[in-house]
């Protein structure tokens, strides 16, 4: 029997996850709707966020998609559609799964027709989280203590630290950017969108603090996502050739 990385079995349960997982987002959206009307809160207001919200998830939504595509070409379609609808990281399942075929000496762009191989790509990408999953609910309310604790003495400390958790969070992947530079100009394609997905950004702030535009502030990350993706689309067709 040959291994078929999309056979209809992983599509069965690839699809009972994802149903899964929209059921229970949609469970939680109309208990705390419900909930917010309960209690008197400015339901105007708790439209308004959860719109913003749903725009602000497009962005990532569109990375996340791209994710799966790539990883579709050689693990199949069921096994990234399941891990980046239920974990959505793919700045982690990405170089998880490539790491592992680089080190199992298969191509990325065929379809993996050994099982052996598939079940490690599968081991590590599911191994690799169970950390992250086990710290969140032991360190995070000290974690959420302590930043509350630096907002009360200082506010405007407490939003730096904040800042500064979420800018550490991004440099600790800026190796991934910077690690082809050396390959010539194909290589400082990932440096080129950064660079513009900050002058994207760095827009938004002028629009904002310049024109007055308070809108923008729920949208600059999405927008500049979004931008820095149609630019990535743009410029590697024209550097590859």
């Amino acid at each position: 029997m040959v291994f078929n990385p999309n056979s209809g079995f992983l599509y069965i349960i690839a699809v009972i996850m994802i149903l899964f997982v929209i059921a229970q987002s949609l469970f939680f959206l109309i208990r705390a709707y419900r909930r917010a009307r309960t209690i008197g809160m400015d339901m105007a207001q708790v439209r308004k966020t959860i719109i913003s919200t749903a725009i602000f998830t497009i962005a990532p939504a569109v990375s996340i998609l791209l994710g799966v595509v790539t990883l579709s070409k050689f693990i199949g379609l069921p096994l990234p559609w399941i891990r980046l609808s239920v974990i959505g990281a793919i700045t982690y399942e990405l170089p998880a799964a490539t790491t592992t075929a680089n080190a199992l000496g298969i191509s990325l762009s065929e379809t993996i027709v050994d099982p052996r191989a598939y079940s490690a790509i599968a081991w590590v990408m599911t191994l690799g989280i169970i950390p992250s999953i086990v710290l969140v609910p032991i360190l995070l309310k000290r974690i959420q203590k302590g930043i509350l604790s630096i907002k009360n003495k200082d506010s405007k400390w407490g939003d730096l630290f904040i800042t500064a958790m979420f800018l550490g969070m991004i440099a600790a992947f800026l190796g991934m950017v910077f690690s082809d530079v050396r390959n010539g100009l194909v290589g400082w394609i990932p440096i080129f969108v950064l660079l513009f997905s900050a002058l994207l950004m760095g827009i938004s702030g002028l629009l904002i603090k310049v024109c007055k535009m308070k809108w923008l502030q729920n949208y600059a990350l999405p927008f500049s996502m979004l931008g820095a993706m149609a630019f990535a689309a743009v410029i590697t067709p024209i550097i590859v050739k």
